[in-house]
This record gives C-alpha cells, sequence and structure tokens, in this order.
C-alpha cells in the first residue's frame, strides 16, 4: 500500500475511534500507549477476518479464477512451469500466480493457496499430501573443473570453490556427513537467490547445488562430485483445510500432484 494511502487510513481511523494511535519519532512511527492497548484486539479481527476469507474461498464451487502456488525459487524456475502450461491448457478459466521463495508462505493468511514445501507441515489447519522425493547433487562447469585439476576424491574437491547460502549451516552440516569436510573457508561467495547461483555456476565461478532434474540435463556443467551420494530431499504439497472444499484449489492440487508424481517416473 502507498505510504499516502496509508497515512489517510492511519488519521481516518484515529478520528472514528477519537485516541491517537502513532507518535511520530524522526522517519518513523511508533505505538502510542492508547494503540497498544488496541492492537491485541486488533490483530484478532485480522485473524478473524482470515478465517472468513478462508472459510468462503473453500466454500466456491467455481472453477473459473485465480489459484497462487509458492515453492522454491528453484522449484519455480525449473519444474513449475511446464506444469502450470499444462494446467492453463486444461483449464484455461484458471488463473496462476507463482511465488518462488525459500521461506515458508504463511497459508493461513492467504500469502498462497497451495505450497510445495521440502518438510512435513505440523499445523492440524493445513492439509498435506506427500509428493516423490527430489535429489540434490553438486555441479560445476567443466571449464572450471579442469581449473582446480579435475578433482577424483573428496579430499581433493577441497581446494575448489563451493557457492553458498546466506544461511547455510545445515548445507555445510549435510556436506560433512556425505562425508565432504568443508568449512565456511570453502564458501567465497554467498548467494541467497538460487536461480542467481546457479548462473555464477554456469559462469565458471565454482560448484553448487542443484535439483538433479534440472543439473542432469543442462548441458554447460556436470556433477562435481559423482562419487557422493545425493541429497535426499522430501517434498510435500500442502493446502489450508478450509481451501479443500474449494473446486478450484482441489482440482490444481490434485493436477499438481499428478505432475508432479509423473515427473517423477519420467525420470526414474
Amino acid at each position: 500500500m502507498a505510504q499516502p494511502t496509508l497515512g489517510r487510513q492511519v488519521r481516518a481511523f484515529e478520528e472514528e475511534v477519537g485516541v491517537l494511535l502513532f507518535e511520530r519519532i524522526g522517519n518513523s512511527l511508533k505505538l502510542t500507549s492508547g494503540g497498544l492497548e488496541l492492537v491485541e484486539h486488533v490483530r484478532a479481527m485480522g485473524e478473524a477476518a482470515g478465517r472468513v476469507s478462508l472459510t468462503a474461498s473453500g466454500q466456491s464451487q467455481q472453477v473459473e479464477g485465480s489459484v497462487c502456488i509458492t515453492t522454491t525459487e528453484a522449484g519455480a524456475a525449473f519444474v513449475l512451469p511446464p506444469i502450470v502450461a499444462r494446467l492453463r491448457a486444461a483449464q484455461p478459466g484458471i488463473s496462476v500466480e507463482v511465488v518462488a521463495t525459500n521461506t515458508v508462505s504463511d497459508l493461513r493468511r492467504r500469502e498462497a493457496d497451495i505450497a510445495i514445501r521440502s518438510g512435513r507441515p505440523t499445523d492440524p489447519d493445513l492439509i498435506a499430501r506427500r509428493l516423490p522425493g527430489q535429489q540434490v547433487r553438486l555441479y560445476a562447469s567443466e571449464k572450471y573443473l579442469e581449473r582446480v585439476g579435475n578433482p577424483q576424491t573428496s579430499d581433493e574437491l577441497l581446494r575448489a570453490e563451493f557457492l553458498g547460502f546466506d544461511q547455510q549451516q545445515q548445507y555445510i552440516d549435510g556436506l560433512n556427513q556425505l562425508g565432504l569436510k568443508v568449512t565456511p573457508k570453502n564458501f567465497p561467495i554467498l548467494c541467497s537467490n538460487h536461480i542467481v547461483q546457479w548462473q555464477m555456476v554456469k559462469q565458471h565461478m565454482g560448484i553448487g547445488a542443484m535439483l538433479t532434474l534440472v543439473g542432469d540435463s543442462e548441458p554447460e556443467v556436470r556433477l562435481a562430485a559423482p562419487w557422493l551420494p545425493p541429497f535426499e530431499i522430501e517434498a510435500w504439497l500442502v493446502a489450508h483445510r478450509e481451501l479443500s472444499t474449494s473446486r478450484r484449489v482441489r482440482l490444481v492440487f490434485d493436477f499438481l500432484a499428478r505432475e508432479m508424481e509423473k515427473l517423477q517416473g519420467e525420470m526414474s
């Protein structure tokens, strides 16, 4: 929301309730004591409004309309496009919004209708269907591997530079468990965006991780450590339980499940 619009709405709300809710401190706004007393009630109203929206959406039997799908950056860039294209061909009345993010979207707050996640959800208000697992391996360009002497063992591979993520301790721990004793010093380049990082791999900047269905089909790279087993990644299709009664969302949910299972079958 634009700042002037938000400012007008705040002022109108303050006039309506007769209470000063915010005070300006420098370039920021801070809740007043009156605002602090109201904030929990307003938050409860927002959550109630969200539940009303979810329930109403869940009762919709119309197929035409929009469905928002969220998944990882790599999944959104390399896995979803052909699936969404087939969905649009089969159901032209459904428009699709794709949210590419490596963070977990809040389905309760309608940040998305359907999510493809790597972990099983624990929220009882979510429904989930397990998808075929995915594999991740290490890749690098031929030119880069030649530059570092074409490593043939894990010890030799430690001469290379790895591309990492801003939050990557879990990644390092996983490589250590596979027998590759990397430390943060092996990661001179960090990038939170997986698509940008993959482009760096293809431009001979180091070794990076990618889904095998992407890496194995990319002619500009090859496996950097074929002797290492792949990372096994769980995949779950998730939606809010209220949306499970929506004909449109259910149709897309089931379509995604079938297509992901078909994709796994084609790879095996």
